[in-house]
């Protein structure tokens, strides 16, 4: 077929389109394609995907362990404040807590009966209550200290996560621009896999840091509320000192020896 000059250019446009719109796709479309690309990564991309791995492995094994050993705590809160309620003893009451030892409860119940045991020997009235207030409060910020441990190691990969993505995002699109003026393709497909390379890192600090993020939200919730039962429970036991001294029978008085009369 002839075609007349004028149409040429056209025809020979439509010809590159059809051939563009049959061409195959890429060989590593989907998921084929994101393990390529990390594979293709830059020095600078590879160094910050490992960083973000390792930070991804210590906040969810900090998280794990936390939540393990918060809902052992809380079960034995449990377990110990029914013994106490339902025993009317201190003696029998600290013979039993080191049943309970996982739970922050057990820290303040020794730590005032210590003080109630040397200011009167764990009878009547204490003779400084103030002491016993200031005793308890000492147990339960030792007691939510130890069970903060780490948190701001889960705090830290939460907030610094996505910087050190989008650094690598930044560092990469660097790359893939000197690289496309050093080559003077300027071209989408000549740029594409670069910045789609480099946007892997920020995809995979927003992995990291979304986790961690919840997770630290969460065990913070926890925390208050371990902080709010442990009080609950110090005033709880100070009123039980003090109601059992005011119900106990006072000590007999001692006699005092009849003054001796001299004989005339």
């Amino acid at each position: 077929m002839i075609l007349h000059p004028s149409t040429a250019p056209l025809a020979l446009a439509l010809t590159l389109l059809q051939d563009e719109a049959i061409a195959p796709p890429p060989v590593g479309a989907g998921g084929s394609a994101l393990v390529e690309m990390v594979r293709n990564s830059g020095p600078v991309a590879f160094a910050v995907l490992v960083i973000l791995l390792i930070a991804s492995i210590c906040s969810w094994a900090i998280m794990l362990s936390k939540w393990r050993r918060f809902r052992r705590a809380r079960a034995q809160g449990r377990g110990f404040l029914r013994a106490f309620r339902k025993s009317g003893r201190l003696s029998e009451i600290a013979a039993i807590a080191g049943n309970f030892n996982p739970s922050p409860l057990v820290s303040v119940f020794n730590e005032i009966n210590d003080e109630y045991q040397r200011q009167s020997g764990g009878r009547g009235t204490p003779r400084n209550p103030a002491a016993l207030e200031r005793a308890a409060q000492t147990a339960s910020s030792e007691a939510l200290t130890a069970m903060e441990s780490r948190m701001t190691w889960l705090a830290t990969i939460a907030n610094g996560a996505t910087f050190v993505g989008l650094f690598g995002t930044v560092m990469g699109i660097i790359d893939a621009f000197h690289g496309l003026g050093t080559a003077g393709a300027a071209t989408l497909r000549s740029v594409a896999p670069g910045i789609s390379e480099a946007l892997i890192t920020t995809a995979a600090g927003l992995a990291v840091a979304i986790p961690a993020l919840v997770g630290y939200n969460q065990l913070t919730a926890q925390l208050r509320d371990f902080a709010a039962r442990m009080d609950d429970f110090g005033r709880e036991l100070l009123n039980a000192i003090e109601n059992a001294a005011l119900l106990a029978p006072p000590p007999p008085p001692e006699e005092i020896p009849a003054p001796r009369r001299r004989a005339f």
